[in-house]
């Protein structure tokens, strides 16, 4: 701060490398230096601070006014005008009166001079002498401060379009598990969150990530990435399908196990347009491109279709589907398929199936078509227990989704009636007949408990080994 005139020259440098207005930064300056004044002489004074573009400093500068009596509350901002003629000063009540506060070096001798004058009137008890140190500290921090938050602002405005896309960049440092990636004007972080674990990454490689959002107010870098987001998969199909970017064929939804597996599922506008064709590839580049840079993700790409069935169908590929029953309320569908087929329907740790329900918004139960003949063969004969029911009626109940004698004896007479062969009469009769079979049924069951308790455990000195019995089981 004592050679003044290279503070104007600060500013200018930093007004032209950081592309900061020149005005912000004097501003800053300006307030900075006010405040730091007032802790300096004191809050309850008024003062004032003025960039001098001449000699390149700050200029700082304490109010009065003068009044007939002071103010309580006011000292240091008034001054009786007895008090102003006493020190030779010509103003009249209600003048404002500017003293310049010297506080650089070189100014010291003039501010010798104003405390030998008017030291009494203005009370500074020569804090001045060690304000110039703390001014030119405080400029420092300014202009630090402001550059800082002018990159940040820089950097915002610069990325703040491109949420949403991918971007490249080389992994330059590790902090606390966090990649921070060089982006080449700015830097970004992609967190271990999202971070796939079987991707490992040195300081120097170049990483292609997904920017999730752009954070203003982190503290760190603002720019947030991923590789784990499925917005990742789908802007690699962009960039390496023409049609997709060109909103021929259209990506209508995906889903990512990361580093795992992935399923597209894809549409085209144009019916001459091949959408699963066209994101395959010529002898599969294209999505093997895109399997590349996820380094080894396997990726289905299905046929979207807006029969939520036929959609369900494909989404489980490459498992084929005998049967579909669909629950809308619960919006769930049962997938009937062959029994040679069920692994590959359900996928590793039931991979298949969930990436399937992810991508078309339905809850998939998959069933073999054994086992499913077993649940009906179970059902039918729970439903022959009941009195009263022929075997045609039991297979017109079991068509209408009556699946045990318990559903029964939970049914109301006016739903049964709906059955074709029962009556509004006969109605209440079948489901006593059900409450029936259901309540022996669960004397069975009591009983066999019973029994299984009753067993003195053998098999072994220590009678940990004891004998039991499975109790009978009703309904699908």
């Amino acid at each position: 701060m004592s050679d003044g005139a290279a503070l104007g020259l600060v500013l200018d440098q930093v007004s032209k490398d950081k592309n900061i207005d020149r005005g912000i930064l004097v501003e800053a300056l300006e307030q900075a230096i006010l405040t730091a004044a007032k802790r300096a002489f004191g809050m309850q004074r008024e003062m004032e601070a003025k960039f001098n573009e001449e000699t390149g400093r700050v200029d700082l500068f304490q109010i009065i006014i003068i009044v007939e009596q002071i103010t309580p509350g006011n000292e240091g901002k008034e001054i009786p005008i007895d008090d102003a003629v006493r020190f030779g000063l010509k103003a009249e009540v209600g003048d404002e009166l500017l003293f310049q506060i010297f506080f650089d070096e070189k100014d010291q001798a003039r501010a010798e001079e104003q405390d030998a004058k008017y030291g009494a009137l203005l009370e500074l008890n020569r804090a001045w002498k060690g304000f110039g140190r703390i001014a030119a500290q405080t400029a420092k921090q300014v202009i630090l401060q402001r550059v800082r938050e002018a990159e940040r602002d820089n950097v915002f405005n610069q990325y703040k379009d491109r949420k949403g896309e991918l971007i490249s960049g080389i992994v330059r440092r590790f902090e606390r598990g966090n990649l921070v990636v060089d982006l080449g004007g700015a830097e970004a972080i992609l967190p271990v969150r999202e971070q796939v674990q079987r991707e490992s990454y040195r300081a120097g490689d170049r990483i292609v990530a997904f920017v999730v959002d752009i954070d203003k107010a982190a503290r760190g870098p603002q720019i947030i990435l991923s590789r784990t987001h499925k917005g990742l998969l789908e802007k690699l199909f962009e960039m390496e399908v023409p049609e997709i970017y060109e909103k021929i064929v259209r990506i209508e939804a995906s889903a990512r196990e990361p580093g795992a597996r992935s399923k597209i599922a894809v549409s085209s506008r144009d019916r001459d347009v091949d959408p699963v064709g066209a994101c395959v590839g010529m002898k599969g580049s294209r999505v093997q491109a895109v399997v590349q840079e996820l380094r080894g993700e396997k990726i289905d790409i299905v046929p979207y279709d807006p029969d939520p069935a036929r959609f369900v169908c494909n989404a489980i590929a490459p498992a084929e589907v005998s049967r579909v029953l669909i629950d809308a309320g619960s919006h769930t569908m049962e997938l009937i398929v062959p029994d040679e087929k069920l692994s590959l329907a359900i996928g590793k740790k039931g991979q298949n199936v969930r990436l399937a329900s992810q991508l078309t918004g339905w809850r998939i139960d998959i069933h073999s078509e054994t086992k499913v003949r077993e649940m009906e063969a179970r059902g039918r004969a729970s439903l022959a227990q009941i009195e009263g029911l022929t075997p045609d009626l039991v297979e017109a109940l079991f068509r209408l989704g009556w699946r045990s004698a318990s559903e029964v004896s939970h049914g109301k007479p006016d739903e049964l009636a709906e059955v074709p062969g029962i009556s509004a009469e006969s109605a209440p009769r079948i489901i006593a007949a059900a409450r029936a079979v259901e309540a022996d049924r669960r004397r069975l069951a009591e009983e066999a408990a019973l029994a299984a308790a009753a067993v003195v455990p053998t098999g072994s000195p220590d009678g940990s080994a004891a004998a039991g019995t499975s109790s009978p089981t009703e309904g699908p």
